[in-house]
C-alpha cells in the first residue's frame, strides 16, 4: 500500500513509499482509510522540529477516519462497511492507574499512531475497537477527519478549563487548535474572546472574527495586553489558552492573565523558557495542561459536529489527493489553511 513516510532524522526527509498493509489481529479491526487531516506536529515533524519520541521510519498522520474493512473474530459491536473516526492511542497497557480510571490518554505506555506506531497516512491502519466512533450519518470524511483536533479543543476549554458566562478569555494561536478553542469558548459562554496570532495568521485571524472571535490581534503589530487592560474592570483576562507550541507564549500569558485566573497550556514547544515564573505566583493564578483527550471527549465532539454547534467549513481549507501531501503541508506552513486533509482512499 502507498504510505507518507518520514524516513530519516533530517528536514524533509518524508515521501511516499509502498510498503506491506498491516494484519490484524482477534482483537482488533481493520480500517479503510478515507480522509486524514494534517496536524500542526506533521509539519514539525517533517522539518524534524518535534520535541517528542519518533521511530524511525514511521507513516505519519494521526487525525484520521475511514470505513472499516475487517474485524477480528473476538471483535463485537462493529461490522465491515461501518464509518468510524479513529483515536490517537493506538495502544495503552490496559492495566496502570490512568487506564483504570479512564484516563487512558495518560498511560505511560502509550503508543500514539504517526509517531510511535505507523500512522493514517496510508490505505489501511489496524486499530483497536476501543477508539472507534461511529461518525454521524451528516458529517462526511473531510470533516470527520478533523474530530481529533476538535476533541483536543474540547478537552482543553470545556472539560480542564472551567469557563464562566461573561469571562474574559485570550486563545493564543490562531491555527486549528487556537480556532477550535475559540468556538469552545464561544458555547461555553464567554463574553469577550480575544484570538492572537503572528503575520502569517491574517487569512486565519479573519476566519477567526467571522467564526465569532470579538478582537484578533496581530502580536508582531500590537500588545495584546493593552487589548485586555482596556476591556472589563482592567484586571485581565480569567482564562488564556496557549495553543501556540512556542515557549515563550507563556511568559505573554502571565501578563495577560488576571490575578486568581488560569492559564491552559495546549501547544508543546521545545525551546527553553528562560524566564521566571514568579508573576504567576504573585497573581495567585494557576497554570494547568491539557494532553490529548478520552473516549467521552470524542463522543461529545461528534455530538457538537452533528448538531453544527461547531462549524467546521470554514477550518477545512482544502482536500488533497495523497500524492500531494507536501502541497497540503506547505500550505497550512503558509497560513493559508487552517486545516488541510488528506483524502487517501
Amino acid at each position: 500500500m502507498k504510505a507518507v513516510v518520514k524516513y530519516d532524522h533530517r528536514d524533509q526527509c518524508v515521501e511516499i513509499r509502498d510498503i506491506p498493509a498491516p494484519e490484524i489481529n482477534a482483537d482488533q479491526v481493520l480500517v479503510r482509510v478515507a480522509a486524514v487531516g494534517v496536524c500542526g506536529s506533521d509539519i514539525h515533524m517533517w522539518h524534524e522540529h518535534q520535541s517528542w519520541k519518533i521511530k524511525m521510519p514511521v507513516v505519519m498522520g494521526h487525525e484520521f477516519c475511514g470505513t472499516i474493512a475487517e474485524v477480528g473474530k473476538n471483535v463485537k459491536g462493529f461490522t465491515p462497511g461501518e464509518r468510524v473516526a479513529v483515536e490517537t492511542a493506538a495502544y495503552v497497557c490496559g492495566e496502570c492507574i490512568f487506564c483504570k480510571s479512564g484516563n487512558y490518554n495518560l498511560c505511560p505506555s502509550r503508543l500514539g499512531y504517526g509517531n510511535l506506531i505507523d500512522g493514517a497516512m496510508a490505505e489501511y491502519v489496524a486499530a483497536r475497537p476501543q477508539i472507534l466512533h461511529r461518525i454521524p450519518e451528516n458529517v462526511s470524511f473531510e470533516k470527520a477527519a478533523l474530530t481529533e483536533p476538535v476533541c483536543v479543543a474540547n478537552r482543553a476549554v470545556i472539560e480542564v478549563s472551567n469557563i464562566k458566562p461573561g469571562d474574559l478569555v485570550v486563545i493564543q494561536g490562531a491555527g486549528a487548535i487556537g480556532i477550535l478553542s475559540m468556538l469552545m469558548a464561544k458555547i461555553s459562554g464567554a463574553g469577550t474572546i480575544i484570538v492572537t496570532g503572528t503575520g502569517i495568521d491574517q487569512h486565519r485571524l479573519e476566519i477567526a472574527k467571522k467564526l465569532g472571535a470579538h478582537y484578533t490581534v496581530d502580536i508582531q503589530e500590537e500588545n495584546p495586553a493593552e487589548l485586555v487592560r482596556s476591556l472589563g474592570d482592567g484586571y485581565g483576562a480569567d482564562l488564556v489558552v496557549d495553543c501556540t507550541g512556542v515557549s515563550t507564549a507563556l511568559q505573554q500569558a502571565m501578563e495577560l492573565v488576571r490575578p486568581l485566573g488560569a492559564i491552559t497550556k495546549v501547544g508543546w514547544g521545545p525551546q527553553p523558557m528562560n524566564f521566571s515564573l514568579d508573576p504567576l505566583v504573585a497573581k495567585a493564578a494557576r497554570i494547568q495542561a491539557s494532553f490529548s483527550h478520552t473516549y467521552a471527549t470524542w463522543e461529545r465532539s461528534l455530538t457538537l459536529m452533528r448538531t453544527g454547534l461547531i462549524d467546521l467549513d470554514p477550518i477545512l481549507g482544502g482536500v488533497y489527493p495523497v500524492e500531494d501531501w507536501k502541497t497540503a503541508f506547505e500550505q497550512m506552513e503558509r497560513g493559508n489553511h487552517i486545516k488541510s486533509v488528506i483524502r487517501i482512499n
